[in-house]
C-alpha cells in the first residue's frame, strides 16, 4: 500500500534501520534476509533521495536527514498502534512480545535476574533486552529505545506512567579483615576511611554523595567505578569501605569476605521506580510485566548480617 508515493510497509523497516544503524540487526528484528532488508533500504534511500546509513569506519551511522527522521517516524508507528490496531488480547504464557528494560546493573541483579528467572516459567515465549543506563535515559524512553526504565526518583518524568517497585535504604561495607572495622561504624570513622563509589558517564554526583554533601559529611573517595556489582571486590583486601544498597550488599557479602554495617547517619531510603511512556500506558504486555516486578521487588532479605552503626 503507498501513501504519497512511499510504501507504507517501509515506515516498520525504516524504523529498524533507524534503531539499530545496521542492516544485519536490522533484519534480524524484522526477521528478513539480509538481501530482503538491503533491498528494503535501497527503496527508502530512492524515496527519500538520501543515503540513511553510511559506513563510517567499520560501522554504519545515520545521516543528518536519518537523524531528523528517527522521532517523528517513531511517533508514527505509535499512533498507528495505540488507535487504530486492535491489540491482542495478552496472555503471558503464549505471548511472544519482547520487551527492552533499562536500568542499572543494581537493579538487573537484585530485581531483573529473579523476575527473568521466574518469567521463563510464567512467561515462557517472552524475550527481554536488557539495556544498560544511558546519560540521558528520559530522552531513550521517549525515542523508544526502551520499553521501561527502572530507575529512582530523580529520573522519573510527569509525563509518563509509572509505577514505584520497592523502596531501598543502604549499608556500609568493607573488607571482613580490615583492622580498622573491629568496632561499630561511626560518623568519624566513615569521614576518615577512604571510600569507593560509582559514576555512570559523566554523571558527577551519587545519591549518596549528593545526600551526604546536603548533611555537610565529607567522604574521601579513592576509587569510582563504573558498575554497582564490581564494589565488593574493590573492598576486598583494603582497609577502605563504600555505601552500598542493603540488598546489593547482601547478596555480594554471601560470596565476597565482606563486613555490613549501618549507616552512622540517617540516609533516606530511595525508591525504585519502573516507568514507561504515555504512548504505551495501556499495553497489558507491559503492565503485567510491572505487576510482576513490584511483585518480586517487595521481597526484602532479612538483614541480620548487618551490625549496627
Amino acid at each position: 500500500m503507498r501513501f504519497e508515493k512511499l510504501d507504507l510497509n517501509l515506515l516498520i523497516a525504516l524504523d529498524a534501520f533507524l534503531e539499530e544503524r545496521g542492516v544485519s540487526l536490522a533484519a534480524d528484528r524484522l526477521h528478513l534476509s539480509q538481501s530482503a532488508a538491503s533491498g528494503a533500504l535501497a527503496k527508502l534511500r530512492e524515496y527519500f533521495r538520501d543515503d540513511l546509513l553510511v559506513m563510517q569506519g567499520r560501522s554504519m551511522a545515520l545521516t543528518p536527514r536519518a537523524e531528523a527522521l528517527i522521532v517523528p517516524v517513531r511517533e508514527v508507528l505509535d499512533q498507528i498502534r495505540s488507535t487504530i490496531m486492535v491489540p491482542e488480547p495478552f496472555d503471558p504464557t503464549t505471548s511472544d512480545r519482547t520487551l527492552s528494560i533499562m536500568a542499572t546493573d543494581y537493579v538487573f541483579e537484585i530485581l531483573l535476574r529473579p523476575a527473568i528467572v521466574a518469567c521463563a516459567t510464567e512467561a515462557p515465549g517472552i524475550r527481554f533486552q536488557l539495556v544498560p543506563i544511558v546519560e540521558q535515559p528520559l530522552d531513550a524512553i521517549q525515542r523508544g529505545h526502551a520499553d521501561l526504565l527502572i530507575g529512582i526518583d530523580s529520573v522519573i518524568s510527569p509525563e509518563n506512567a509509572h509505577e514505584v517497585l520497592f523502596t531501598e535504604d543502604f549499608v556500609v561495607a568493607g573488607w571482613r579483615d580490615n583492622p580498622l572495622l573491629t568496632g561499630p561504624m561511626t560518623l568519624d570513622l566513615y569521614q576518615k576511611l577512604g571510600h569507593v563509589s560509582v559514576r555512570f558517564g559523566r554523571q558527577t554526583s551519587s545519591y549518596e554523595a549528593s545526600a551526604a554533601g546536603s548533611r555537610s559529611i565529607e567522604r574521601r573517595v579513592e576509587v569510582v567505578a563504573s558498575s554497582f556489582t564490581s564494589v565488593g571486590g574493590l573492598l576486598v583486601g583494603t582497609n577502605r569501605i563504600a555505601t552500598v544498597h542493603r540488598r546489593l550488599a547482601l547478596h555480594m557479602a554471601d560470596f565476597l569476605p565482606l563486613k555490613l554495617m549501618e549507616m552512622p547517619f540517617d540516609l533516606p531510603p530511595i525508591r525504585e521506580i519502573a516507568q514507561w511512556s504515555s504512548r504505551s500506558a495501556n499495553d497489558p504486555a507491559i503492565a503485567w510485566v510491572v505487576a510482576r516486578l513490584k511483585q518480586i521487588g517487595q521481597d526484602v532479605p532479612p538483614g541480620s548480617r548487618v551490625e549496627p552503626g
